[in-house]
């Protein structure tokens, strides 16, 4: 049974480096997932894909179902997922096509629907969520990450904000008050939700983009994007690496 799945974000609606094996589509308790289920192999490793904005890229950050998505994945056996994004880089090392795995998250999001414990409960349910990622994931990561031509940060405060838009150069500038690094728009309720099902779960980011106000340019699509096809190679070598790592040692 497949146990690791990579949860795309922006740049990465598909994998091209994936044998595919089958498809699943999943029904969930919470509503649809963004997509079918992706089985399917990368370096001899057997994985899930669920693009997190659907497979044409047409769900926004805010309408995403992160819970029918966490569900899904675990209702088919996943206990580990590598969620990969897209981000703004908010301090001097996180300058765009830098890789990153955050080590911390602030959530700065609302309205969304974050928890499965908030109906038809016999007592109230908390989570610890003092350190939100998997570290042995994080560590391995990092590890595959160490020969990558492009710097792989291994530390970094990831600020979940609302989206779809961006945000304005004051709400960076409070961002990096609170002692964020990046910026995106996905973290959150991801990442929570994920610890409530005891799945272990870490992000690679990719920096797209200067967060607004950190230079004196305005943010373009245009950049996002060239940024984004350059640094979504880099993950892709980083993922191979650390499936060829996983075969090793398994």
């Amino acid at each position: 049974m497949t146990k690791l799945a990579i949860i795309g974000g922006t740049g990465l609606d598909k994998i091209p480096d994936l044998a595919i094996l089958h498809r699943e589509v999943i029904h969930t308790p919470f509503g649809e997932p963004s997509a079918a289920l992706t089985y399917g192999k990368i370096a001899e490793s057997e994985v899930a894909f669920l693009p997190r904005h659907g497979s044409t890229h047409n769900i926004p950050p805010h309408r995403v179902n992160y819970r029918a998505n966490l569900w899904a994945l675990q209702h088919v056996g996943i206990d580990t997922i590598i969620a990969v994004a897209a981000v703004g880089g908010i301090t001097d090392q996180m300058a765009p096509g830098r890789i990153v795995i955050p080590d911390q998250i602030i959530d700065y999001t609302y309205g969304r629907e974050h928890t499965y414990f908030d109906s038809d409960l016999s007592q109230v349910k908390h989570i610890d969520f003092t350190y939100p990622y998997c570290e042995g994931l994080r560590q391995r990561l990092i590890k595959a990450g160490t020969e990558m031509p492009v710097p792989v940060f291994k530390s970094a405060t990831y600020g979940a904000t609302q989206g779809p838009r961006l945000e304005t150069a004051m709400e960076v500038q409070r961002l990096a008050n609170d002692g964020c690094d990046i910026v995106g728009m996905t973290g959150m309720p991801e990442t929570s939700l994920a610890r409530e099902l005891d799945i272990c779960y870490a992000s690679c980011a990719v920096v797209a983009n200067w967060a607004a106000g950190i230079n004196d340019q305005i943010v373009r699509m245009s950049d996002i994007e060239r940024n984004l096809k350059i640094g979504m190679e880099t993950v892709r070598i980083l993922l191979a690496n650390f499936l060829t790592m996983q075969s090793a040692s398994s």
